[in-house]
């Protein structure tokens, strides 16, 4: 297999509402599994991008959101087996002892530093035990696992960790390829190789239906009327607009469909692949074409997520899986590398200051706006319409430029994810 299938196929994960919570809960659950006896103490500690991401994001098969929320659900129900779905067997008896938990004064969460990288550390303490798991770098990544003092497991991760300090991120395998080789890759690979990708049709499709038809939404509703009341329209943008939109939704809202997330984010993966089968409906592209288009879509989601860190201040699913699936779209519109450096340029000049401040319905107004954004994008860049590399972030090849819109986010806004974190917590003392 191809090193660039082998990275799709490792990063394609499905999660159960948004990733953090999920993240949160299969942290607690793993330490949860190491005691015995009644729970007296609960404590997560997570980097800003998790504590942000989590804090009022809704949680499935549940009506309560955020990360205290999600910490005692996943002592309580959390089945660590199920990683980022690990709370997809809740029942409402559940959430009443969680809540019950969480009266008591038992379960905490703090901030464990301003920071893009992800980091959790759960602690889960009775009478007879106490377990903490280290998870960094990905969200279902445990590094380390120490069990009433002796260590239980250690990675190499955790180790590197230590060593360096708090130093720079080793430098992403994608990174070594250019846009042109992502592209050539993309058009030669065996299609049974990334046949695997169809999987996330599958699963964000279902996310799609339960966002129209469950009565907890309300977006979905009223991009389902500006579509002519159709799933699929004559109208391209509308229909990819209601496709993904009403996905993310669902999402953010905690329904009970998981996402085909990339990126260790299932809104990433939303927008990278949703209004792409739009597109295919719409305009009849081959499921080949379809498959093809969305490694791209998924790459260059890669290439500028890796720089920015998997959570970091801006809207890395508007800006990095808005920009794939711009790309995507050029190429299934038969156009060139040229135009999709073009498309990169336009994109980077418009939506990259675009904060991220947590998994919340305002998800949904963002993916309207990466839709609204990539294809106009697509569409100036296609008749030779774009910013020109002379100005702002832009740089001289689209590997720079994506490499730049990183940049913006880490290290360019740690002082912005420190303020967001702030309101937050000033939120909290109203």
């Amino acid at each position: 297999m191809h090193e660039l299938s082998q990275m799709i196929k490792e990063d394609m994960k499905p999660a159960l509402g948004v990733t953090e919570p999920g993240a949160i809960a299969f942290a607690v659950a793993k330490a949860r599994s190491y005691t015995r006896g009644e729970i007296k103490k609960i404590n997560v500690a997570m980097n800003s991008g998790m504590y942000k991401n989590a804090f009022t994001c809704g949680i499935p098969n549940s009506k309560e959101v955020g990360n205290v929320f999600a910490a005692a659900l996943g002592a309580v129900a959390g089945n660590a087996d199920k990683g980022l779905e690990s709370l997809a067997d809740v029942t409402e008896a559940d959430n009443e002892k969680a809540q019950q938990m969480i009266d008591k004064g038992i379960v905490t969460v703090e901030l464990s530093g301003i920071t893009s990288r992800i980091f959790i550390e759960a602690s889960v303490e009775t009478e007879s035990d106490c377990a903490v798991v280290t998870i960094r770098d990905s969200h279902t990544n445990i590094t380390k696992i120490t069990v009433n003092g002796n260590v239980e497991l250690e990675t190499e991760d955790e180790k590197r960790t230590e060593d360096e300090e708090g130093g720079e991120e080793e430098s992403h395998s994608i990174h070594k390829y250019t846009l042109q080789q992502l592209y050539d890759y993309i058009r030669t690979v065996d299609i049974e190789e990334i046949r695997f990708i169809e999987d996330a049709y599958r699963v964000n499709l279902e996310l799609f239906h339960e966002g129209l038809s469950n009565p907890r939404t309300t977006f979905a509703r009223h991009l389902l009327e500006l579509n002519g009341g159709k799933e699929v329209s004559d109208n391209e943008q509308a229909t990819a607009s209601l496709m993904c939109n009403a996905a993310i939704e669902a999402r953010v809202i905690g329904l009970d469909k998981p996402a085909m997330s990339i990126t260790g984010s299932g809104a990433h993966g939303i927008i990278a692949t949703m209004p792409l089968y739009a597109a295919y409906k719409v305009n009849g592209y081959t499921k080949e074409q379809l498959l093809r288009a969305t490694a791209l879509s998924y790459l260059v989601c890669m290439y500028i997520k890796e720089y920015s860190g998997r959570l970091s201040a801006f809207c890395g699913c508007a800006i990095a899986a808005g920009s794939g699936m711009a790309c995507a779209l050029v190429y299934l519109r038969g156009g060139t590398v040229e135009m999709m450096a073009h498309t990169l340029n336009n994109m980077a000049s418009s939506i990259t200051g675009m904060i991220c401040d947590g998994g919340n319905q305002g998800c949904t107004m963002k993916g309207i706006a990466a839709v609204d954004a990539a294809y106009k994008s697509v569409e100036f860049a296609m008749k030779g319409i774009y910013i020109s590399d002379v100005h702002g972030i832009n740089g001289k090849t689209p590997e720079e430029t994506m490499h730049n819109m990183g940049l913006i986010a880490s290290p360019g806004m740690v002082g912005t994810e420190k303020t967001i974190v702030e309101i937050f917590e000033d939120k909290l003392k109203k």
